[in-house]
């Protein structure tokens, strides 16, 4: 078997990971507060994994990344990933996120009542919040009910991922991130 790859790469949102074998690719890490914490973060989750230079198929889905990140309309769904130790549930509730185009979103819900079980959205958004391919399994892409942001596991949270919203020109229609935040009143002025 071969050994995982990783290498990193910028993006218009900051410095990205991606780890590769001979299956597919692997995972993607969104980029941390530096170059130093992403390589950490890559080091903790893909421990066997040493940095190599990627082969053609491999700068294929950094270049296609790099133009989504940077507001092209890439689509993604036909990178292979490796979904070795990926269970079923999970594996199905990406496949489904995958459909989802740039730009578009759907709920939790109806992911999961494209699974045929609208009762498995809460079990949708933890499969999502373990997502090991951010962007390649586009799970930003998922609201919660009422077209709220809901939650989003990877680094700057949901500020993230109205940041990868904004850049694919993604319209939700409900409350967005502001809107979902405490109004401080305006400090008075003295007459």
């Amino acid at each position: 078997m071969d050994a995982p790859a990783f290498a990193l790469f910028d993006t218009a949102i900051g410095r990205c990971g991606i780890v590769w074998n001979e299956r597919g690719i692997a995972g993607v890490q969104l980029p941390e507060a530096g170059e130093s914490a992403t390589r950490s973060r890559l080091a903790r989750r893909y421990p066997a994994a040493r940095e190599a230079a990627p082969d053609v198929s491999v700068r294929r889905v950094i270049g296609a990344i790099v133009g989504l990140l940077g507001g092209q309309q890439n689509d993604l769904s036909g990178v292979t990933l490796d979904y070795a130790g990926v269970p079923d549930f999970a594996r199905r509730v990406y496949d489904v996120a995958r459909t989802i185009p740039p730009g578009g979103t759907i709920s939790y819900g109806e992911l999961a009542e494209r699974l045929n079980d609208r009762t498995l959205a809460r079990e949708v958004a933890q499969a999502l919040g373990q997502n090991p391919f951010p962007i390649i399994v586009p799970c930003h892409r998922v609201m919660a009910a009422g077209g709220k942001m809901g939650g989003f596991s990877a680094p700057g949270g949901v500020r993230t991922k109205l940041r990868l919203l904004t850049i694919e020109g993604a319209q939700p229609t409900g409350p967005t991130l502001f809107a979902d935040l405490p109004l401080q009143a305006a400090p008075r002025r003295r007459a």
